[in-house]
């Protein structure tokens, strides 16, 4: 079993940058053991993988945020961030924190288990 907590949301201009964490909890295993990452839902949409990184430090983004988002996890913190750069008013959304165990065969919502309660970004133009 994995909990997973999301904060660093909250609102910014465009071009401004916000700094995801993601605190996991209650596994017996470390964190670089599985496969974790951020996806995103706004208002209207279907969710979408944003970043993930597996148990091997291998990272994917998807190409709207390629350049400006940068994954990276902390296994002695047990946690995973998402830094975010030159934020565009496109980027809002709710960004969830995902993991499962790998491989995850296919980026997409139903391949992750574990799911954080999500966090708000909002970029104003």
């Amino acid at each position: 079993q994995l909990h997973l907590v999301e904060s660093g949301g909250g609102s910014v201009q465009a071009g401004g940058s916000l700094t995801l964490s993601c605190k996991a909890s209650a596994s017996e295993y470390p964190i670089e053991n599985y496969c974790m990452g951020w996806f995103r839902q706004a208002p209207g949409k279907e969710r979408e993988g944003v970043a993930a990184i597996d148990s091997d430090g291998n990272t994917r983004y998807v190409d709207s945020v390629k350049g400006r988002f940068t994954i990276s996890q902390d296994n002695a913190k047990k946690t995973l961030s998402l830094q975010m750069n030159s934020l565009k008013p496109e980027d809002t959304a709710m960004y969830y924190c995902v993991a499962d165990s790998c491989p995850v065969l296919d980026w997409a919502p139903y391949e992750y288990i574990y799911w954080g309660q999500g966090t708000q970004v909002t970029v104003s133009s």
